[in-house]
Order: C-alpha cells, then structure tokens, then sequence
C-alpha cells in the first residue's frame, strides 16, 4: 500500500470510528417518548431504533468492537504512511536516520491520536449528546445491520461481559434506562425551572411531583378546626351558617361530635321551594339529604384518596386513625389546591375553617 492509500484508508477508518462511537452514545442517550411516536406512525428508522434501544448491550458490544477494531487499524495503516511522508523532507535535512525516525514517528503519532480523539470519538460523542433523538434514527439502523452480521462474534463478547457482571452480583440490563424516579422529576423541574427552560410561575409542575408523596393527614383538616352543625340542623339553620362562615359545604355531627356526612347548600335550596317551604326550612335536614363521606386512613397516600373521593362521588372524606377514630375530614377542593394553588369557594367570605 502506498501512502497515499494510508491517508485514504485513515480517513475510512476516522468516519468508520466515529459512527460506532455515535451509534453508541446515541442509543443510551435517545429518549423513547420522542422515538415511539414516530414509530407509531410506521417509521422504519424508528422502529429499528426502539429494537436498538431494548438491546442496549448488544449495541454496546457492536459498537465497542467496530471503536476497537477501527483504533487499531488506524494506528497500523495510517501511522507508517504518515512517517514515510515525513522523512522525506526530515533526511532532506542532513540528520541522521535515527533521529529521523523518532521524530517521525513522534509526529506521526502525534497526528493520527489528534485526529482520532476530535474527529473519530469526541465530536461524534457531543454531536450524539446534542440532538440524540436524531442521531439514533441515522445511526441505529446500521448499527443493527452490523450487529446481525458479526452477531456470534458480538454474542460472546457480550455473554462473557455479562458473566463478569454476575460474578460481581451485578445483573445485566438489555435496555437502556428511559424512566426516571419521582425524586429524578423533582430534580429536572427544579433544575429545568433555574435555567429557565420550564415556566412553572404558578408552581403547578412542582405542586404536582410533590403531590404524589404527601399523605391525607398532610392536608385533611382536624375537627377542632371545622365548622360544624349538629344532627338536628335545620334548612334555616344552614342558611345563617353560609352567611356568617361563607362555606357551601357543612360537616354534620351527632350528639358525640362525630361526624356523620355533610350538606351542600344547594341541598337547601332545594328545601326552600314548594307550596310547605316554611315548614321545611324549620325542620330538621332529612336524612336523604345528608351525603355520606367516604372514609380513609390518615396514612393513604393524597392520590389514592383523590380516586377514593372520585370513584364515591363525594367531596369530603372522614380521615381515621390507625383506631378506626375520625380525626380529621378532607376536603376535595384542599386536595385540588396541592395541584393548582388556591381554589377559592363561590360562597366564601375569609379564610378559615
């Protein structure tokens, strides 16, 4: 080969090295809900990324032995064309053969590790860091064409891989990770909201990571701190409330101040129609009348206690303890202030309970 073909082959090699080193980088960096819509929509570039995502290790293994393959090839062919080029002109000035060959290969070596490190690994690298989404769909079908093709040299390489990881009691993974914790979120949106990525003024996209680790105990409201009215409350009697508290909703106790449901205002505008509505408005709320409250456990989580609440069609709920005793009652618009911020009551004067 003359050395001329070296620097051709170098090139070849250069290119070569920097698409497994893309391929690669971009195969554990794409995300799947960006690649899985595309898919969906019958891509087969798309398609073929998701199969490379879910066998991330086989991708790895392709793509560490083509780097590996290409690194040393690249030494051996392009190093002996670029020290012949150079002692050329080296002996042209009268030094001696030996000097001119370590300076030569110096040089030379100097050159092909510059090239390799910016052109054959770290651009691709970054450029694969960059816009991953796309890198994948260019670089993955290939990838996967060369994996089928050397796949029993790639599978060993890979098995032995694994059975290192195991004798360290560590299992292998085929895919690449793409969901993250609830704790991972909280970080992305705390640190999205610093760079000014996510607009979250309102707090919303925070309220709602945090909403899913509190308890009904964190926001139920304790009976010492409710407005209430006993069993025998009449229509009349839930009218002067809602003008003196400005609430649309009352928990109703019995005799030991326990709660037993709650009335809705509109439930008494009901009662205040019809040819006996004096009569009505005087006598105690019918039982018909007053809604029942689900119940929950102080230490359910606010989610589940939101489907409990919805799935029952009740806006409140009884908080017991691990007794089976009501502590507290929760409240769907406090639960909906956890995601929203403050959700005020149509009929509401001040705050306070």
């Amino acid at each position: 080969m003359n050395d001329w073909g070296g620097l051709a082959w170098l090139v070849v090699l250069l290119v070569a090295n920097a698409f497994f080193v893309g391929a690669e980088f971009a195969v554990i960096s794409a995300r799947r809900s960006q690649i899985e819509p595309r898919a969906d929509q019958g891509s087969r570039a798309a398609k073929t990324a998701l199969y490379a995502m879910e066998h991330a290790t086989l991708m790895l293994a392709t793509s560490q032995l083509g780097i590996t393959i290409c690194s040393l090839l690249i030494l051996n062919v392009s190093e002996p064309a670029i020290h012949h080029l150079l002692s050329v002109p080296l002996h042209a000035l009268g030094w001696p053969d030996g000097v001119v060959d370590a300076v030569s290969f110096t040089i030379a070596l100097l050159i092909v590790s510059f090239l390799h490190v910016v052109f054959g690994e770290m651009v691709p690298k970054n450029l694969a860091f960059s816009v991953p989404d796309r890198a994948v769909l260019i670089l993955a079908p290939p990838l996967v064409w060369v994996s089928k093709v050397f796949m029993p040299v790639i599978w060993v390489l890979n098995a032995a891989a694994n059975g290192v990881l195991r004798l360290f009691r560590v299992e292998p993974k085929n895919e690449a990770a793409s969901t993250f914790t609830l704790d991972e979120v909280a970080t992305i949106v705390s640190q999205s909201r610093r760079e000014g990525v996510l607009m979250d003024a309102a707090g919303t996209v925070a309220a709602a990571v945090e909403f899913t680790d509190k308890k009904a105990r964190d926001v139920a409201v304790p009976l010492s701190d409710l407005v209430t009215l006993p069993q025998s409350t009449t229509p009349d009697d839930v009218e002067k409330a809602v003008a003196r508290y400005g609430f649309s909703r009352y928990v109703i106790v019995d005799a030991e101040s326990v709660p037993i449901g709650y009335v809705h205002l509109k439930d008494i505008l009901r009662a205040s129609e019809g040819p006996d509505a004096e009569t009505k408005m005087i006598e105690p709320i019918p039982a018909k009348r007053i809604h029942h409250m689900v119940p929950v456990q102080e230490d359910t989580d606010l989610e589940d206690a939101l489907a409990v609440m919805r799935r029952a069609g009740r806006h409140l709920a009884k908080v017991r303890d691990a007794q089976g005793n009501t502590t507290a009652v929760l409240f769907l618009e406090d639960i909906l202030e956890e995601l929203v911020g403050e959700v005020q009551d149509a009929t509401r004067r001040f705050r306070g309970r």
